[in-house]
């Protein structure tokens, strides 16, 4: 899951950073306005964590931004101020939550699993295809009621597959979901063709259809047998 973090605040940034790396995010950092604008013309979020006061203007003017491109980005205001007007602005212009600082990094993920469990699954913490369910709340899969040991990326590629049933899901889009931009090249794709024979190979051994389609040329799709 991609998270982007819009925070001036660089002890913070930094904190929030590590904590929700060693949770397993893959996080970007916007320094301000004019940074977080061009991240999103990018990529597309998970989660954007959202500081409203930052050196080039208001952070909801990038909330402003997202709404009018039609993006679902989930997003969570963080900010010092206690403003009652500040919140429900915030909450009237589409933001989903709004977390006052300081804040326990523990409630911090808990709101940022809401968000994505509500927008990616409906609210829903156990997810289902056929024979595959996934716990989103203790990332455990299970084939036909037993539990498959999957590494975390490829458990990140199943949900993500399962977010997204019938959809074709290009390579590009599976770079820019699963890894950082360091490694977010399309001229190679050899480590997601691994990922994903890793994956169909470890669903089968447990018994599983092989319901991953691969769409030559493009990426791969999740269909019913």
């Amino acid at each position: 899951m991609r998270l982007l973090i819009v925070e001036d605040e660089n002890e913070l940034a930094a904190d929030i950073l590590l904590y929700l790396r060693q949770e397993k995010y893959i996080c970007d950092r916007a320094l301000n306005s004019r940074d977080a604008l061009s991240r999103i013309e990018m990529h597309e979020y998970d989660c954007v964590l959202l500081d409203l006061n930052l050196p080039d203007g208001s952070g909801l003017a990038i909330l402003q931004e997202l709404k009018h491109k039609n993006r679902n980005d989930g997003v969570i205001i963080i900010s010092a101020n206690h403003s009652l007007t500040d919140r429900i602005n915030g909450l009237k212009l589409g933001a989903d939550d709004y977390l006052v600082k300081p804040f326990h990094h523990s409630e911090l993920a808990a709101r940022i699993e809401a968000i994505i469990r509500r927008k990616m699954h409906a609210g829903h913490t156990v997810i289902s295809w056929n024979e595959i369910s996934i716990d989103t709340q203790s990332s455990e899969v299970s084939i036909h009621e037993k539990p498959v040991e999957l590494t975390g990326k490829e458990y990140q590629l199943l949900l993500f597959l399962l977010a997204n049933p019938k959809k074709v899901i290009t390579r590009a889009a599976l770079i820019n979901h699963l890894w950082n931009e360091s490694i977010d090249s399309e001229d190679n794709f050899d480590f997601i063709y691994t990922h994903i024979k890793n994956l169909r190979k470890k669903l089968q051994q447990s018994g599983c259809k092989d319901y991953i389609k691969t769409v030559y040329g493009i990426g791969y799709k999740l269909v019913d047998k």
